[in-house]
């Protein structure tokens, strides 16, 4: 019989232009909120010049961060701590703001704020800049490269994180495949040992991640992952929490686990394995959802816009998540290790993984309106980009699911494929005879007698080694022919195996996606700081320098960048000057020389040359910069990377 692959159908594309028109009206109407915490202000600013010391230093953040004594240092030009370490909460209803006290006397000269903490949806955030007292002095502060969460400690972090899904995925999407789908299963091993697999891959990333959890918010070292009083901080914080939670919830799952591959699987009574299937799919189902919330409670849906809706969507959107991608994975081992899964079970499956795309495609909806807040969020935004990879894959997947669901319904009734089973019985004989020929003698074991074990006809006498050789040779072939001939029997089980792989892969990349997702500045909050610094030419106003931001690209090596300039106060008169060179990543860059020119064109005044002094790497400076009248100003910058690489960018802003 010829077997054809099943097109898609209409009903497919009908759900994705449905899927596609609610994204664009949820982004259409998105509202903003917040999500990570991002630095919005500080006393003193950015660059700025005091005339005397001021007594503390304070930070205001987007929302609310988890702050120790060592959240802000304050470095003077020698790197000495100038601050006291009295971390002060000045936090007064929605302002989120803390502040440091500095110690009295300090020299004139340039000071440096490093500040590191983690914010309210877990994930660690830091930053640093400058301020001076008198004057701008050089300074010998050297900040660390390595970004908070970054090197080995945030990679291995990163890894436990996947880890972590994918074995709640395997875990509850596994028990509820053989509670709902196919009750069987639980007493077929393959299956027991990869449900097994799953709760123990959750359980090690666990543990992983609450040791690591220190480092990686702290030091960046991998040896801090031993340090127990690093350790009981970690468990004093939310995520500390809800890791050991989620630990304890872990116990609670090897219980059920071993109810249902022990008392559940042995059970014959019809009547008593349905009760014990509904205590069993009552009480799995408490503790998947628990599980799912140790993520919703301390991650992005804890904090931001709607925390009360957001975080029950998040736990459905994971246990959809599980019951899909888990229960194709069980599904896939059947398949392989126990080809005599039932078309029954498979058409259950199905149905369950219908529902759950449903579950998926409206809680993904409402999270992407939440993360992502505008069209442009979407496409010019990390967190954007990476969410259309995921929408995506997405689609594939659901094309592929698709396809195996057309491909169960062509599955052969068991009969049928026990009959076709029978007619290919003489292929295993062939099988059987080509081996033995290959060795040398008569096909004269029958298949029976080659799946029995040999025994002396006398006690003494020994067994040929050879003949040994030999039949083992033969019950591997007749064992590998049986099996060729079950999975073989029917064509439409060998099509729906490798749809079902092909679906596995892709999900396999699309749980990576989501990981790193999770981890990813959402897409509202970068475009809105993105908009706080973007060379659009703002308005200045007292006590309120002008900031601009300035892509350049010489054309040498090493030549792409970007130039941040901030005048202060940004009105007529006597301004500071600070010029900022950073590398498209955001680290300093130096450069031998950087000049600026303001011009007035409507007045025909300028233009009016800079020279600012270099401070430390990336950073130049210049004070009493004279501002002779308001207007329109072009700022014209020129920077040289190299002898011959030189540009100059410009923008207009207006200065009151």
């Amino acid at each position: 019989m010829t077997t054809t692959a099943p097109r898609l159908g209409n009903a497919l594309a009908r759900l994705l232009i449905l899927a596609a028109a609610l994204l664009g009206t949820l982004l259409a109407g998105a509202a903003p909120a917040s999500a990570h915490a991002a630095l919005t202000g500080s006393d003193p600013k950015d660059g700025a010049v005091v005339a005397t010391a001021p007594k503390e230093v304070n930070l205001t953040f987007s929302e609310q961060v988890a702050m120790s004594p060592d959240s802000i240092r304050v470095l003077d030009p020698a790197g000495r701590r100038a601050d006291t370490g009295e971390m002060r909460d000045l936090c007064s209803g929605s302002v989120v703001r803390y502040g440091v006290e500095l110690r009295a006397g300090l020299p004139d000269g340039t000071y440096t704020v490093a500040w590191q903490t983690v914010s309210a949806d877990s994930h660690p955030i830091a930053g640093a800049f400058t301020f001076s007292i008198g004057a701008p002095s050089s300074t010998s502060v050297a900040l660390p490269d390595q970004t908070p969460g970054g090197g080995l400690v945030g990679t291995l972090y990163g890894i436990a994180r996947y880890l972590s899904y994918a074995g709640f995925a395997v875990l509850v999407g596994g028990g509820a495949f053989v509670l709902a789908c196919w009750p069987r299963g639980a007493s077929v091993r393959p299956v027991q040992q990869t449900v097994v697999r799953g709760w123990l891959t959750l359980t090690v990333a666990t543990l992983a991640m609450l040791l690591l959890r220190n480092p990686y918010t702290g030091s960046g070292e991998l040896s801090d992952a031993f340090d127990l009083a690093g350790l009981k901080t970690v468990l004093e914080t939310k995520t500390g929490a809800a890791l050991t939670s989620r630990l304890l919830l872990l116990g609670a799952a090897a219980l059920f686990v071993a109810v249902l591959f022990g008392a559940y699987a042995r059970r014959t009574d019809p009547k008593e394995k349905k009760d014990l299937a509904f205590g069993l799919g009552l009480g799995g189902t408490v503790v998947a959802a628990g599980i799912a919330g140790t993520w919703a409670l301390a991650e992005h849906a804890s904090t931001g816009l709607q925390p009360g809706v957001a975080m029950p969507v998040d736990i459905l959107h994971l246990l959809a998540v599980a019951a899909w991608l888990g229960g194709l994975t069980v599904l896939l081992v059947a398949l392989y290790r126990a080809p005599s899964v039932e078309r029954s079970a498979v058409e259950r499956f199905s149905k369950v993984a219908f529902g759950s795309v449903a579950v998926l495609a409206a809680t993904g909806l409402y999270q992407s309106w939440r993360q992502v807040g505008s069209w442009s969020a979407l496409t010019g935004t990390r967190y954007g980009q990476l969410l259309l990879v995921k929408i995506g894959l997405m689609a594939v997947l659901i094309g592929i699911a698709w396809v195996s669901r057309r491909w169960t319904r062509r599955l052969a009734d068991p009969a049928t494929r026990e009959a076709d089973a029978d007619a290919g019985s003489d292929e295993a004989d062939e099988v059987a005879e080509e081996t033995d020929e290959s060795a040398g003698r008569e096909p004269e074991v029958s298949e029976a007698e080659a799946a029995e074990p040999t025994e002396p006809t006398e006690p003494t006498e020994a067994i040929d080694p050879q003949r040994a050789a030999q039949l083992a040779r033969q019950r591997a072939a007749v064992a590998t022919a049986r099996r060729k001939r079950e999975r073989d029997a029917d064509p439409e089980r060998a099509g729906l195996r490798r749809s079902v792989l092909t679906e596995a892969a892709v999900a396999v990349v699309l749980l990576a996606v989501t990981t790193v997702l999770t981890s990813t500045e959402p897409g509202r909050t970068e475009e809105e700081a993105g908009r706080a610094t973007s060379a659009s030419g703002p308005a200045a106003v007292p006590d309120r320098p002008v900031d601009i931001r300035l892509p350049f690209d010489t054309g040498g090596v090493d030549g792409k960048g970007v130039v941040r300039l901030s005048l202060d106060p940004g009105r007529t008169g006597a301004n500071a000057l600070h010029i900022f060179v950073e590398r498209p990543n955001g680290k300093p860059l130096d450069v031998p020389e950087i000049k600026v020119a303001l011009t007035l064109e409507a007045k025909d005044v300028g233009p009016l040359p800079v020279a600012p002094d270099r401070i430390q790497t990336g950073h130049w400076s210049a004070s009493g910069v004279q501002i002779p009248m308001p207007g329109d100003w072009k700022i014209q910058v020129t920077v040289r990377t190299s002898e011959i690489d030189q540009t100059t960018i410009d923008k207009n802003v207006k200065i009151g």
